[in-house]
C-alpha cells in the first residue's frame, strides 16, 4: 500500500526538492553510456543499483539538511514498450524493471525519511517519442492506451503518484492523465518548452494546461515545467491567468541553450549557476 497516494504532502505549503536530472548526470558526470538514454538499464546490475542509490542519497541529504520534503523520481523515464523494445526489453521485462525501480526507492525512503523530510515516491514516465521534438502525434486515446501498461504496473507498487516528464503536446498529456485516472493513481504532467516559452508543438503553455484540465476534469494533481531555462518561460509565468495556479513545480535547465543545441552537444553545458 502506498504511503501518500491519497494525500500528497507536496500539495501543502512545505517546500519540496527533487534530483537534478538523472540521465544527464549519469552520462556527463558518471561516464555511463545509457542505451537510448535509458537509466532503468542500470537496475539489471547490482553495481548499477548502487550507483542509483548513491545518486539519490546525495539529494536526500540536501533535503534533510534543509528540513525540506523530497520527491524520489524513479529511473523509468524510458521504461515503456517502444523504448524498451529498442534495447531488447520484453513487456514482462519492463514490468519487472518498473517494479524494481520503485522497490529501490522504497528502501531509500525507509532508511531516510523523518518528520521534517517526508519522502514521496514518484513513478517517472516519459513520452512515447522524443521529448524535445514532436514526431508522429497520437490522439488522446492512442496515448492513453500506450501509457496504460506502464501506469498500471506502477500503480501496483508503492509509488505515490506518476509523473510524466518532457511532454511536448497536449494530446499525450491528456492520454497519460486518463490512464492514471483508470489506474486510480495521481498524475503530474510536466511540459517542456522551447526558448519562446511554447511547447515544441507550438502551443502556448497556458493553452496546453487548460486543454488538459478541460479534457480530464482537472485530472492532474498539478503541472510542472522541466528541461528549460527560466528565461524561456518567465513571460508565461507573469501572465497572472488562472491556469498559472496549476503550476506547482519547476525542474529547470541551468543552460539557456535550445533543445536542438543541447541535443547536438558532446559536452555538458552547465550554464551559469548564479544566473539560474
Amino acid at each position: 500500500m502506498s504511503k501518500y497516494r491519497h494525500h500528497l504532502p507536496q500539495l501543502s505549503p512545505q517546500t519540496f526538492i527533487t534530483d537534478g536530472g538523472l540521465e544527464t548526470t549519469l552520462v556527463f558526470h558518471y561516464g555511463y553510456e545509457l542505451p537510448e538514454f535509458a537509466a532503468f538499464d542500470l537496475l539489471t546490475d547490482p553495481e548499477g543499483c548502487n550507483v542509483l542509490r548513491d545518486y539519490y542519497r546525495a539529494y536526500i541529504d540536501l533535503a534533510r539538511t534543509g528540513k525540506m520534503g523530497f520527491i524520489l523520481e524513479s529511473a523509468t523515464w524510458r521504461a515503456s514498450r517502444d523504448w524498451g523494445r529498442k534495447i531488447g526489453y520484453s513487456p514482462v521485462d519492463l514490468q519487472d524493471v518498473n517494479r524494481k525501480s520503485i522497490a529501490l526507492l522504497q528502501d531509500l525512503r525507509d532508511e531516510s525519511e523523518n518528520r521534517a523530510t517526508p519522502i514521496v515516491i514518484s513513478g517517472c514516465i516519459g513520452p512515447r517519442g522524443d521529448g524535445y521534438q514532436v514526431g508522429k502525434k497520437m490522439t488522446a486515446e492512442e496515448a492513453r492506451a500506450y501509457h496504460q501498461e506502464q501506469i498500471d504496473t506502477l500503480s501496483g507498487t508503492e509509488a505515490d503518484l506518476v509523473s510524466a516528464f518532457t511532454i511536448n503536446y497536449a494530446e499525450e498529456a491528456i492520454g497519460i492523465t486518463r490512464a492514471a485516472q483508470r489506474a486510480d493513481i495521481p498524475a503530474v504532467i510536466s511540459f517542456t518548452v522551447e526558448t519562446d516559452g511554447r511547447l515544441p508543438s507550438g502551443q502556448p503553455l497556458g493553452e496546453a494546461v487548460t486543454a488538459v484540465d478541460q479534457a480530464t476534469d482537472n485530472g492532474p494533481a498539478y503541472y510542472m515545467i522541466n528541461c528549460a531555462h527560466p528565461l524561456h518561460f518567465q513571460d508565461a509565468l507573469e501572465s497572472r491567468e488562472p491556469w498559472l495556479n496549476r503550476i506547482r513545480a519547476i525542474r529547470a535547465n541551468a543552460s539557456a541553450k535550445s533543445h536542438a543545441e543541447l541535443d547536438e552537444a558532446t559536452e555538458l553545458d552547465a550554464g551559469d549557476p548564479g544566473d539560474l
